[in-house]
């Protein structure tokens, strides 16, 4: 019994001693979770409350949409060409400098922000939730910055008392261009061990991707497909998917990771000479709570309750978007090459109006698309609407890799 008590005792005194270490914050703000993208509420020059996707893959703020009751006053002194992922022409943005960015109790000063002359991400529509574009990298300069998806709060630290918390590991930051980037332990299908230097990317809503210009890359596994890996700044980004057998964070390694390989011209522009490897996404990061002290050139991580959640990836091959922004109307706006919805006859365009013998408007588009993303033995049975006629299908859903 003593014993016992004594390993009790034991146990406590080291979570005091854990929570003693835990740093302060100075301040902290809630976030949402819209997908896997984590958004957050922000005012930029008293503006009207705008909802802006935490996006590390790119430098500044980019306004991409305004609605009804925004309203947002900016001095613009040029017109900037956006370089960006994708193999389409660049985007034009005007460009507002010496801004500040207000997010919770914290004003966040001398920042640009980039208003797109033309939306092509409509992520409201894509994601069912009102959005007003992505707040960049330098989020993380003023403060060292923890995203907590336990909590679902951005706690802000102070840089000169910042104590890193013990039950967190480390890994070292390379800071170029303002973008952040580590170096990962990724295993390939080859069961070939190699360090990948990859960019944080919250903005990218994947798990990772990986170039394949230099030999020394992680290989592209036999066993793959071709599918939309998503939306750059410069158009549609193609590419393999494919399993690895590991990426590791430290000493936290996950297992059988689903992850992509861009065609070499939708990367072409942004790779260059690096010696990046790729990126690590937002579907990824999500399964830590993670610490970014872009001072002392540190990211701390721990992982939490996503860490060993099953990897997906659209079984379907189908992407949707909301007819009407707001409105429980969904439609087919792409439909992958050679994927089960080609084979089985879906068009873009089609309008969605049951799943599986459910009403399609019971669901939320995030809801459905995990329907999409969810492998089973037994067709998809699915109900659309095509030139004023309803057509049923039955779409294969047994996963390919």
């Amino acid at each position: 019994m003593r014993k016992v008590l004594l390993f009790v005792l034991s146990i406590l005194l080291l979570a005091d001693l854990s929570a003693a270490k835990r740093p302060k914050p100075i301040s902290s703000i809630p976030f949402e979770t819209v997908g896997s993208y984590v958004v957050i509420r922000a005012k930029i020059n008293n503006s009207s409350s705008l909802n802006l996707i935490l996006d590390t893959g790119v430098r500044n703020t980019i306004i991409t949409e305004l609605h009804e009751g925004d309203r947002i006053t900016l001095n613009y002194s040029n017109v900037k060409d956006m370089m960006g992922l994708g193999s389409g022409p660049h985007l034009e943005a005007y460009t507002s400098n010496f801004n500040t960015i207000k997010v919770g109790k914290l004003t966040l000063e001398s920042k640009s922000v980039f208003v797109l002359k033309e939306d092509v991400f409509n992520l409201s529509q894509h994601t069912g939730t009102i959005l007003n574009g992505l707040i960049g990298v330098d989020f993380f300069q003023d403060y060292i910055v923890e995203v907590n998806y336990t909590h679902k709060r951005i706690y802000f630290y102070d840089t000169n008392s910042f104590v890193a918390p013990l039950d967190y590991e480390a890994l070292p930051l390379t800071i170029e261009g303002q973008k952040m980037f580590f170096e990962l332990s990724v295993v390939d299908t080859d069961t070939i061990k190699c360090k990948a230097k990859m960019l944080i990317d919250t903005g990218a809503e994947l798990n990772a991707w990986f170039q394949t210009f230099t030999r020394s890359t992680v290989h592209i596994p036999q066993k793959n497909f071709r599918g939309t890996i998503g939306q750059g700044l410069n158009g549609e980004i193609v590419g393999k998917i494919g399993c690895v057998s590991q990426i590791c964070f430290g000493s936290y390694c996950l297992q059988n990771p689903i992850v992509s390989f861009p065609d070499s011209a939708c990367i072409a522009d942004i790779i260059g000479n690096s010696v990046r490897a790729g990126t690590i996404g937002s579907q990824i990061l999500n399964r830590f709570n993670y610490i970014i002290d872009s001072n002392r050139k540190q990211f701390y991580f721990k992982p939490n309750a996503n860490f060993k959640s099953n990897f997906q990836y659209n079984i379907a091959g189908i992407e949707i978007t909301l007819i009407y922004p707001f409105l429980p109307q969904t439609e087919v706006w792409k439909v992958w090459e050679n994927s089960p919805a080609a084979k089985a006859g879906i068009h873009i365009g089609d309008q969605i109006l049951e799943i599986n013998g459910r009403k399609a408007f019971e669901f939320n588009i995030n809801e459905i698309k995990g329907i999409f993303q969810t492998p089973s033995r037994y067709p998809m049975r699915i109900k659309i609407l095509r030139d004023n006629k309803e057509v049923v299908f039955d779409i294969d859903m047994h996963s390919q890799i």
